[in-house]
């Protein structure tokens, strides 16, 4: 009877580890990451390297790459065990925590990335425009270009100010955690 059980037991923590992998790839990050970060959150304790290897199949080269982008986007951090010489890496277990840091991880690389290139062209339109050859078409399509720019530098400007929502938590504010059931009854 026990053993069927475990089976039982293993079966769902493998399901939830498949889904939080598909979860991941929904947030744009690679399955591999979200199949180590929920083995390591069903694990409910730090792994080491060799642990998540051996649970994975994965080289442990390939598991230093994945666990590296994991410290990346905020979904794990080293952490330090006493009397423990290997590296161990931990995940957040708070899920709404995760989803922060999934959104303003990559929104955050996207608003950067572009405001490099809002800079960029800017400056080459504004030397364009400083050209006494121009045509009247060749102007007017440049100073539309520059309008668009502006636009566009407006909206990550407002993209920025909604990850600092989601960072600061005020977001729970607006749209409260779900509270914990003290039973599973409930």
């Amino acid at each position: 009877m026990e053993k069927n059980a475990l089976e039982i037991i293993e079966h769902a923590e493998e399901h939830l580890i498949e889904k939080i992998a598909e979860n991941m790839h929904t947030f744009g990050m690679p399955a591999t990451v979200g199949r180590v970060l929920g083995i390591i959150y069903m694990n409910r304790k730090p792994m080491t390297l060799s642990e998540l290897s051996e649970a994975t199949g994965m080289s442990k080269t390939r598991m230093s790459q994945v666990v590296r982008e994991m410290i990346d986007a905020n979904l794990a951090e080293k952490v330090f065990e006493r009397g423990v010489r290997k590296d161990l890496y931990d995940v957040e277990q708070d899920y709404y925590q995760t989803f922060i840091s999934l959104f303003t991880a990559n929104w955050t690389k996207v608003v950067g990335k572009n405001k490099m290139l809002h800079k960029k062209l800017s400056r080459e339109l504004t030397d364009l425009l400083k050209e006494e050859n121009l045509s009247p078409e060749a102007e007017a399509k440049v100073d539309q270009l520059l309008i668009e720019l502006k636009e566009w530098l407006n909206y990550y400007d407002w993209l920025s100010r909604l990850i600092d929502f989601f960072e600061s938590e005020e977001v729970f504010q607006y749209v409260p955690k779900t509270i914990k059931s003290s039973s599973l009854s409930e």
